[in-house]
């Protein structure tokens, strides 16, 4: 007899199914209804296309769940566990709808429970459920006794409450299964082999009477169906959430390349940047929704990791806080009323300067929220609302405005760093086949003048066509738009782009992964259409084509991959192609490395902001390296060089390692020939073995 057959305290079974069923899902309905309505307060998104192939994207990505499966390190296999879970959660859903709701609700059971599909199906669940079991076991573990510590303070109870009910609804099906048997319900007599768990669990009643067997199986099933209906109504209260709103927040990623910003309609905007919570778009507070609290961001996050105040989770956690407390009233009164002010009230200064928009965060993120957008919303409202931006940083962007780079105080020319080479620049032969793109720091910063002149030499001797702007060149604006300073980027990327267009340039090449996102990625948005490559693409090419003759190696090198040329733009191959062309060079890779390379410390306008509170990132990575027992750190970007020459001084391993450009490597290891500049002094001799 089915459970729903019986009558309790003269209620027939399916009356109280239907009612709590119905209660349960109007709760769900009402609850989610809100959420939408809180997160339709946040500004318009633009549009998002493509559909097809985001619902095939989305799919992969959640029923594949590469999305957790992405993150699995040797260090933190999470990943499989959650992904176990995952799977299993789906299997199940097919049970609750198909025999459940239909069956049971409709009374089908009698037709649905006699069917090979049920039979076969039974033994899917018996073969999900030990594993989802023991998912949940490890997970219960992990946060309660191992503790590791991107789940420090999430030792809490509506954490335990989903572990429980995650152990709780494949045990009561097990058990509502094995009665059903002990019964000669279906599976029984369906098969030659009974599903191998519920059947050994049927014989713990092989001596109780039929009637406490059909009670036994009655509670089971109650018990089952209220956990569900529970955990339906949970999940719009708690991480669960994320289990709904993934999904969209999945479909609906940016269609902008990766780590490309929103740009801000200066003409019509009414506020700059995001002062309350619905200044966000309303996909960034879905982002919000889809947080699942795993802490990978944390782990990966250079800030967090060297003692600053922003810690990328809780930077969710509090946004999301602030929208529950705030929306209520807001939709109360239209849209309108006051709240608290993001930047500073709720988010200190501390933390939203803190950020160095390397997008550890957002590539370890298994739902795909985006962190560094919403912390450059809140910079952008800190310096162009309220003007309030660190000493150091206002100087910089004062000196962009003035004088076209943010170098304060230096007083070379755009074209002192080419002294001796006979450059051409565009204006004086417009024929050239690449723009070699310099950029502020490659022009006129000391050190970094080395990597320009290294990459010119390396373009002569393969008989690179190549010109440059000289005086012409301008700062892209990329260290304004991360310091949010959206009107000073824009003025200068749409000056940028009409000298570009007037001279007809179609390829650029830059050494600067800065440069390099900039012009190729937010360029677009504003008339610039330009193939742009970066300096370690266009070296491997030229090796690949035997325009190099590559002479003496560089011994041991560990590579560093510079976050705006690795995460943002998913070069890796090319700089450790060139590495390995050299002869006798060995290539030792750090631990952290590739898209979980551990930032430097510059981007993000950090290299115009003191680094006083907590360590500095670039020493942390310097540290990496040295432990490799490499003789030269290399990168493949002037901020990143720049950042560790710093370091190793203030570490004081001067003796036994050194930073340099793989343009200065490639320099080494060819006949090139380079005039020496009287402006910058030779690069410092390799350190001793």
């Amino acid at each position: 007899m089915s459970p729903l057959d019986t009558t309790y305290l003269g209620i027939p079974g399916y009356v109280i199914f239907w009612v709590l069923t119905i209660i349960a899902f109007g709760l769900f309905t009402y609850r989610i209804s809100r959420l939408i309505r809180y997160m339709f307060l946040g500004r318009k998104e633009k549009g998002f296309g493509k559909l097809l192939r985001r619902g095939l994207s989305t799919a992969i990505t959640t029923l594949g769940q590469w999305c957790q499966l992405k993150g699995i390190t040797l260090k933190d296999k999470a990943g499989i566990g959650h992904a176990i879970l995952a799977w299993g959660f789906s299997v199940f859903v097919v049970f609750y709808v198909a025999f459940i709701v239909i069956g049971a609700g409709f009374g089908l059971s009698e037709n649905l429970e006699h069917s090979s599909f049920f039979f076969y199906y039974t033994w899917i669940m018996d073969i999900v459920i030990p594993f989802v079991i023991l998912a949940a076991l490890w997970a219960i573990v992990r946060r309660y006794i191992i503790k590791p510590p991107r789940l420090k303070g999430e030792q809490t109870l509506e954490a335990m409450v989903i572990l429980i009910t995650v152990l709780l609804h494949p045990l009561t099906h097990l058990f509502k299964i094995a009665t059903g048997i002990a019964l000669n319900h279906p599976p029984a007599g369906l098969g030659a082999t009974l599903p191998p768990l519920s059947s050994a669990l049927s014989n713990l009643f092989s001596n109780v009477s039929p009637d406490s067997i059909q009670a036994a199986h009655n509670a089971f099933f109650w018990t089952h169906w209220l956990v569900i209906l529970f955990v339906l109504v949970f999940i719009t209260y708690s991480r669960y959430l994320h289990m709904v709103a993934s999904l969209f927040n999945i479909f609906f990623r940016s269609p902008l390349p990766k780590g490309t910003l929103r740009s801000i309609n200066l003409e019509t905007v009414e506020v700059f940047g995001s002062a309350g919570i619905t200044d966000f778009t309303w996909k960034q507070i879905l982002d919000l929704y889809s947080c699942v609290v795993c802490g990978q961001c944390q782990d990966a996050c250079p800030a967090t990791t060297s003692g600053k105040p922003l810690n990328p989770k809780t930077l969710i956690q509090d946004l999301k806080q602030n929208l529950l407390e705030t929306a209520p009233g807001l939709l109360k009164n239209g849209g309108n009323g006051s709240a608290k002010t993001l930047p500073g009230d709720v988010i200190t200064q501390d933390t939203i300067w803190a950020c160095t928009t390397c997008r550890a965060c957002d590539e370890v993120c298994p739902l795909y929220v985006e962190h560094v957008d919403k912390i450059i919303d809140l910079r952008r409202n800190l310096v162009m609302e309220q003007a309030a931006i660190p000493e150091t940083a206002e100087q910089a962007l004062r000196c962009i405005e003035d004088r076209g780079h943010p170098w304060r105080g230096t007083t070379a020319s755009r074209t002192d760093w080419a002294e001796g080479l006979e450059i051409k620049t565009i204006g004086e032969d417009s024929s050239i086949e690449f723009l070699f793109w310099v950029g502020c720091t490659g022009a006129l910063e000391e050190r970094s003048i080395r990597i320009s002149r290294s990459l010119a030499g390396v373009l002569k001797q393969a008989g690179v066509n190549f010109g440059i702007l000289g005086a012409e060149e301008s700062c892209c604006g990329e260290p304004a738009r991360r310091l949010g300073n959206e009107y000073l980027f824009q003025m200068q990327a749409e000056k940028n782009i009409k000298t570009l267009n007037n001279y007809g340039v179609k390829k650029i090449v830059t050494a600067c992964p800065h440069c390099f996102n900039t012009i190729k990625n937010e360029y677009p948005e504003f008339g610039g259409e330009f193939e742009v490559i970066h300096h370690t693409q266009l070296i491997a090419e030229l090796l690949r084509e035997n325009r190099l003759e590559i002479k003496a190696g560089g011994g041991v090198i560990t590579y560093h991959d510079p976050c705006y040329l690795g995460r943002y733009n998913d070069i890796y191959k090319p700089p450790r192609q060139i590495l390995n062309s050299i002869p006798g060079t060995e290539l030792v890779e750090m631990a952290e490395k590739k898209r979980r390379s551990f930032c430097c410390g510059g981007g993000g306008g950090r290299m115009w902001l003191e680094e006083n509170i907590g360590s500095r990132i670039s020493e942390l990575r310097i540290d990496q390296a040295v432990e490799t027992k490499a003789q030269t750190v290399a990168t493949a970007c002037p901020f990143c060089l720049q950042m560790f020459d710093d370091a190793i001084k203030a570490r004081g391993c001067e003796a036994s390692i050194k930073a340099m450009d793989i343009a200065e490597l490639v320099t080494e290891a060819i006949e090139a020939h380079i005039q020496p500049n009287p402006r910058c002094p030779s690069p410092a001799a390799p350190p001793s073995a």
